[in-house]
């Protein structure tokens, strides 16, 4: 173990050049942060030797006191001891997808009479199917597989039929209404159906319509067509590739300041059935823990498709690729594709990621275009709502990431100005936001914007100066769309359609209705007051 009294001390000469699992500890040798390398050496020097490193990695080096090796002979060997560590002791600064909620499965009973349900777990009494990223998808699969074969949904066999058999959606085994044979027929086609054989499945039910239909058993002839029927349109809405015969998994990474956002998309049998979005810190080899991360809790598919290689070398690549078979226990093939149709599935990903980061986009360019010192993820605005000299009150809203953050809206009460003087109830607004959130030692926002012109903004800024905090700000004026900054005499004049300018205006819209609707509020409750004093003095 090598102990480091300050970050700036660490000599990488102390540490073997080996391939296995590092591990970082703070001062009370709890574990910070579990991670393998070919080179001990070299990755370790990587975490000390590098100035521009991203806010997480700082923070996490900051606080390394000791750092622990294990020896072992391959990387193989390692990512699966750096695995099982990251797995007993949950280290701060390593992705975790533990505690992420779990896909669900379409499964059915092993029972005389099985029936259909949704579970989250793998069980021997269950006969299981998926798991399925995407609820909506399974929700409608389920619902078709309980509609068309007719399967029981009920946890207990009543000796009476009940609804489901009365709208046509169970053929009630236990009310005796079916076979064991008959019932095992409908279990038998449903499992076809559910292993993604779909021409098969349509090719039974149309030969069974064509012998209801020979023996004149017109009805049964006209429910199997409209089965058949619910079967094709429910294909028609997934990607189905006859000739993939394997599962895949699409997963594509794309930085966005100091965060990789990810999407994941799988495909089971050639069918899609959803996708996954996560949000993590850039750090070095994110994307290769979150790969390991994602797959230590979640189903490995046959072949894993990227958008870019999360390995350094051949042999990396190689040592991912069997640490992922050890896991699966059959082969796994990690595919950067450049063409065909492995490419147009990742590209579909990428459009799906782009898609998410509309707003994020937006954010990138307000940094760009106002010249602020970080990504304004967090933005905070206020505005000032009066009727007159009476209810003068404010709302402030909270847009994180582009979204707006509900729980973090706030309103205020105007205290200590008298009369309609939106300039001092600014400033008192913004003082006592901020004043708290000081003394409360909690994060300040990334953006302050002010719905109003020079003067608001700066009588806000005044409020910034007197708790000594610098906080990006602007205000938005209504009536031409201008962007202010404070002491700036000249307003900044943009395209008012752009995806920054329409994202201020949305927060600013949110913030305008927010404080309206106090202010009406605050309107109603005195209403309400003088009336049931005037009627308690009658």
């Amino acid at each position: 173990m090598i102990h480091i009294n300050d970050p700036s001390e660490f000599k990488a000469i102390d540490v073997p050049v080996n391939p296995g699992v590092y591990l970082f500890k703070n001062d009370e040798g709890e574990i910070l942060y579990v991670g393998k390398a070919k080179s001990l050496r070299s990755r370790v020097k990587s975490y000390f030797a590098s100035i521009d490193q991203p806010p997480k990695t700082r923070q996490l080096v900051s606080k390394i006191r000791n750092i622990d090796f294990i020896l072992v002979n391959n990387e193989v060997e390692a990512l699966l001891l750096e695995n099982k560590l990251i797995k007993q002791h949950t280290p701060k600064y390593n992705i975790n997808l533990k505690d992420s909620k779990t896909y669900a499965y379409i499964a059915l009973t092993r029972e005389d009479y099985p029936r259909i349900l949704t579970s989250r777990k793998v069980s021997n009494k269950l006969e299981s199917f998926g798991p399925y990223t995407e609820g909506y998808t399974r929700q409608d699969l389920q619902r078709l597989v309980t509609k068309v074969f007719k399967l029981r949904t009920c946890k207990n066999m009543h000796k009476r039929a009940c609804l489901n058999y009365h709208i046509g959606n169970c053929t009630a085994p236990c009310a005796g209404k079916v076979t064991k044979e008959q019932y095992a027929e409908q279990v038998k086609n449903a499992r076809m159906f559910l292993e993604g054989k779909f021409d098969r499945t349509l090719q039974v039910l149309e030969t069974q319509m064509q012998q209801a239909s020979e023996d004149q058993q017109f009805e049964r002839a006209l429910e199997l067509r409209n089965q058949m029927a619910s079967i094709r349109l429910l294909t028609q809405r997934q990607i189905v590739d006859n000739e993939r015969r394997f599962d895949q998994d699409t997963m594509v990474f794309c930085q966005e300041g100091d965060k990789i956002r990810v999407i994941q998309m799988g495909l089971r049998k050639g069918v899609l059935l959803g996708k996954k979005e996560f949000t993590i810190d850039r750090q070095p080899m994110v994307e290769q823990e979150f790969l390991k991360a994602f797959y230590a809790v979640n189903q490995i598919p046959r072949e894993i498709l990227l958008n870019k290689p999360c390995w350094q070398d051949a042999d990396e690549k190689a040592a991912l690729e069997e640490f992922l078979y050890a896991k699966r226990l059959a082969v796994v093939m990690l595919t950067v594709p450049k063409r065909g149709n492995k490419l147009s599935l990742v590209q579909l990903a990428e459009k799906n990621l782009q898609s998410s980061l509309t707003g994020n986009n937006a954010l990138v360019d307000m940094q760009t275009i106002l010249d602020l010192p970080r990504l304004p993820r967090v933005i905070e605005c206020f505005d000032i709502s009066n009727l007159g000299q009476e209810h003068v009150v404010s709302g402030m809203v909270r847009f994180t990431d582009a979204k707006p953050d509900k729980k973090n809206y706030r309103k205020f009460k105007i205290k200590t100005v008298v009369g309609q003087d939106d300039f001092a109830s600014m400033n008192e607004v913004v003082t006592r936001r901020y004043k708290r959130l000081k003394e409360e030692e909690a994060p300040m926002p990334n953006l302050i914007i002010i719905d109003g012109g020079l003067g608001q903004v700066n009588a806000a800024q005044a409020a910034l100066n007197s708790l000594n905090l610098k906080i990006p700000m602007i205000g938005l004026a209504k009536e031409n769309e201008e962007i202010y900054k404070p002491d700036k005499q000249v307003p900044i004049q943009l395209d008012k359609n752009s995806r920054m300018m329409l994202l201020i205006r949305q927060i600013r819209d949110a913030t305008h209705d927010f404080s309206v609707n106090y202010n009406r509020k605050r309107r109603e409750m005195q209403i309400r007051d003088e009336f049931t004093k005037k009627k308690n003095t009658q």
